[in-house]
């Protein structure tokens, strides 16, 4: 992501109507039609600006305890009808539970909460992160 790691900070990205638009540009460059976000910690300064100015492009969104679900309101959150699937490691006792507190507000959220996993839920147990995707994506039309 640009301005994270290595990567320089690009100042298109300073704002959350670039990283929007940034986010939006490679959906389009990549030809996605309709697709699923996945968002884990970091990316989510990028996905819920995203989600709350163009979710219904999305066929679904995965929030994995992004950063920035303060950053919004619950009547904000509650304008989207995006389906969402909020997952997070119960051993992440900070951004899991206040992503949850935050996000609950959307109105098509599901919550799938990964046992014995911290914050990097997919690496500390892939088996049951896949299980919990993979039956939301099913679930999707």
């Amino acid at each position: 992501m640009p301005g994270y790691g290595d990567s320089p900070l690009v100042e298109v990205v300073a704002t959350a109507q670039g990283r929007v638009a940034f986010l939006n540009h490679v959906l389009q460059e990549l030809g996605m039609r309709r697709p699923v976000l996945i968002s884990p910690s970091m990316s989510g300064r990028f996905a819920l600006p995203f989600l709350l100015a163009q979710g219904d492009q999305l066929a679904g969104f995965v929030p994995i305890a992004p950063v920035g679900t303060k950053d919004y309101t619950a009547e904000q959150y509650r304008q989207v009808q995006t389906p969402t699937l909020i997952l997070y490691g119960d051993r992440d006792t900070s951004l899991g539970p206040q992503a949850l507190q935050n996000l609950q507000h959307l109105p098509r959220h599901h919550v799938a909460v990964v046992p014995s996993a911290g914050h990097a839920c997919y690496l500390d147990k892939p088996e049951d992160f896949h299980r919990a995707l993979l039956g939301f994506l099913h679930q999707l039309k």
